[in-house]
């Protein structure tokens, strides 16, 4: 007991630095998670399509140019999917944990290649990619 006292403060640097190694994983999308520039490679190079989860208000605020609109409620539903379950899905939200969950369901409905723009909407920003906004 006496030795966590005395030593509190690198107890704590010790743990706050094992939750900054642990975080790309927890909060980046997770395995399959591909940054902003892989997104965009994906999209030119193998046609993937951009599939955004947000809700509506959300995307009409400001969507990635491109983007499809299947909020995640409706997610299994929507034929706003592409019907060639071959190509690459790269699901965006927000910050990430919805589209975490959206590609979940996407490789269980068949899209294999379903992955999760790492970062969400916000590292679309700061990349300074087109950003439109609906009506």
């Amino acid at each position: 007991m006496d030795f966590l006292l005395q030593n509190w403060l690198l107890i704590l640097v010790a743990v706050v630095s094992g939750g900054m190694l642990l975080w790309p994983m927890i909060g980046g999308g997770g395995p399959g998670a591909v940054s902003v520039g892989e997104a965009v490679q994906l999209i030119n190079r193998e046609k993937a399509v951009l599939i955004d989860v947000c809700e509506p208000a959300e995307y009409a605020a400001g969507h990635a140019a491109g983007a499809r609109s299947v909020p995640l409620g409706t997610l299994e539903s929507s034929k706003a999917l592409p019907s060639n379950k071959a190509l690459p899905v790269v699901v965006v939200c927000q910050s990430g944990a919805r589209a975490s969950r959206a590609a979940g369901a996407l490789r269980k409905l068949g899209y294999a290649n379903a992955r999760v723009l790492s970062g969400g909407m916000r590292a679309w920003r700061e990349a300074n990619m087109p950003v439109e906004k609906s009506a």
